[in-house]
């Protein structure tokens, strides 16, 4: 056995839930889903039996080895006056599937909200919207844990939340009722649009950071692309051999990545349908039989913040870090009934969530972006590949802001 690599995920801490009532027969342990506020000043894991608990970030001093914790906290946030964040536990009165906080709005579109909705919940704080076992969605004020609003409409269970990055808030929701529908929390959590077409349980919705698409992975092979100007269907991707269960965007919204439980990542361009390259998750010990063949099914995919790495969780007990570049996973964490995973949004930490309810906080890839890659993501921020490619530019540049060569 080889020794470890310098670059291998380093445990950081490991959060775990308290005992549970045991005349709840509601309960369910598992942890579906964990976020970190836009910012980069909280963490929020539903870590089982009903609850939800918001964390302030970074962790204590006591979670955290000496020397990392300094590495971790910016001064940005430490203008904030850290202090003030008290830890919180949602008690949302269902199993919670989905998390997704909300962008932090501006100060002017603060101002606006008190002048023209006096009477209305403030959501124009942080917020926290949490999707609930009975097809409820609850959005939460992350300072006050006070509830703010109650959005009714799914059917079945809520899997997955996702909002506007511009602020807008705008909040998708993927159910297992196939349905996606669309919520404007600046209008008393109106419901503006459903989305069907899917004929599975939808598992997962994304917005790309421009907010131009939405992507949705259901039961099934293909993944759906949605305008998210007119909320029409742009276009399926299939490829996949299995059901897809996880998606993503790039920062830049350029690439689109689809995890599927046939054990590959797909990475798409969004804007063409292309496929541009397959990442394989082989096991790193040969199968003894054919039960095992299910082993490296996936559970989840995100990118890292800088759009030079992924993560992934999946069922062979192991977190894999893949390097854009390179088809073979450049790192590796032992991990135990892994169903979900998301990157601190400033890089540096991952955070995983287990069957168990625990979350774990891994050390991720601190990368110093080449200044191609940076003018790279700068110009597909706001260009397409039509557009790219409509440039009078030699072919190789073309090639290389299309992410067809690295």
């Amino acid at each position: 056995m080889t020794s470890p690599s310098p670059e291998e995920p380093l445990l950081l801490a490991e959060l775990k839930p308290g005992r549970p009532h045991q005349f709840d027969w509601k309960s369910s342990c598992e942890t579906w889903s964990v976020a970190f506020s836009p910012d980069g000043s909280w963490f929020a894991w539903s870590q089982g039996h009903c609850v939800v608990k918001l964390v302030p970030w970074p962790l204590e001093e006591q979670f955290i080895p000496k020397g990392f914790e300094a590495k971790s906290r910016s001064s940005k946030n430490d203008s904030k006056g850290r202090g003030s964040l008290k830890e919180k536990t949602l008690d949302c009165g269902q199993i919670v599937w989905g998390l997704a906080f909300s962008p932090w709005p501006s100060p002017p579109s603060r101002k606006l909200w008190a002048r023209h909705h006096p009477q209305v919940p403030d959501v124009s704080c942080l917020i926290l919207a949490t999707g609930l076992n009975d097809g409820q969605i609850k959005i939460w004020e992350v300072q006050t844990g006070l509830l703010l609003l109650n959005l009714s409409g799914h059917q079945d269970v809520v899997r997955d939340l996702s909002f506007t990055p511009s602020g807008s808030l705008i909040l998708v929701s993927a159910s297992r009722d196939k349905t996606l529908r669309i919520w404007d929390l600046n209008k008393h959590g109106k419901q503006i649009q459903v989305l069907s077409g899917h004929l599975q349980w939808v598992y997962c919705c994304s917005i790309s950071p421009d907010c131009s698409m939405l992507c949705s992975a259901a039961g099934e092979k293909s993944v759906f692309l949605w305008s998210m100007r007119s909320y029409t269907l742009i276009r399926k991707l299939e490829g996949h051999q299995s059901s897809v269960v996880s998606c993503d965007f790039s920062p830049d919204s350029a690439l689109l990545v689809t995890a599927s439980y046939d054990t590959s990542v797909i990475m798409w361009d969004p804007y063409t349908g292309e496929r541009l390259r397959s990442l394989h998750h082989t096991q790193l010990e040969p199968a003894m039989d054919d039960s095992d063949v299910h082993m490296s099914s996936l559970r989840s995919v995100c990118f890292s913040p800088e759009g030079l790495y992924l993560a992934t969780v999946a069922d062979d007990r192991l977190l894999r870090i893949w390097a854009l570049e390179l088809k073979a996973p450049v790192a590796f964490a032992p991990m135990t009934n892994g169903l979900c995973c998301t990157f601190f949004p400033h890089g540096g930490v991952i955070a995983t969530g287990t069957r168990d309810g625990h979350v774990q906080f891994w050390t991720a890839p601190r990368v110093l972006s080449s200044l191609k890659h940076l003018c790279r993501k700068a110009l597909r921020s706001f260009l397409t590949t039509y557009q790219v490619l409509a440039l009078p530019i030699p072919k190789k540049m073309k090639e290389f802001l299309t992410y067809r060569t690295f």
